[in-house]
């Protein structure tokens, strides 16, 4: 599987689009900022949203397209799939199932304050 995905430094803030064959391992590398550049310099370290396909160049044309939407059309995407802008990285199941389940964590998650439960070691 091959994802695109946005990562961003807070709600509404700069936004970073790119594509992984690893969505685990490529949004650890944005939180520890193991590669310079434009997301390590702005501080994109929460995944916010991400999209799956079935090959390579299907995620990469996706991204380029992606990296040319207005930034409004990124917002509303990424609003619609995650209003609260949760950082999807730290949390045990995405899409977060609706109602109670994790309510708890849900409520952590939106204050920002999911410590280190779900990332790894």
């Amino acid at each position: 599987m091959f994802y695109v995905y946005i990562m961003t430094n807070k709600r509404n803030g700069t936004l970073y689009t790119g594509h992984t064959d690893d969505i685990y391992d490529r949004a650890h590398q944005h939180k520890t900022g193991q590669f310079p550049g434009f997301s390590k310099k702005y501080g994109c370290t929460r995944l916010v949203w991400f999209e799956g396909h079935d090959s390579r160049e299907d995620a990469f044309i996706r991204e380029r397209r992606k990296k040319n939407w207005r930034r409004r059309w990124k917002l509303e995407l990424i609003e619609k799939d995650n209003p609260n802008w949760l950082d999807i990285y730290q949390l045990p199941v995405w899409p977060l199932p609706k109602g109670n389940v994790y309510s708890d964590l849900r409520r952590d998650a939106i204050r920002g304050d999911t410590g280190s439960r779900f990332s790894s070691g």
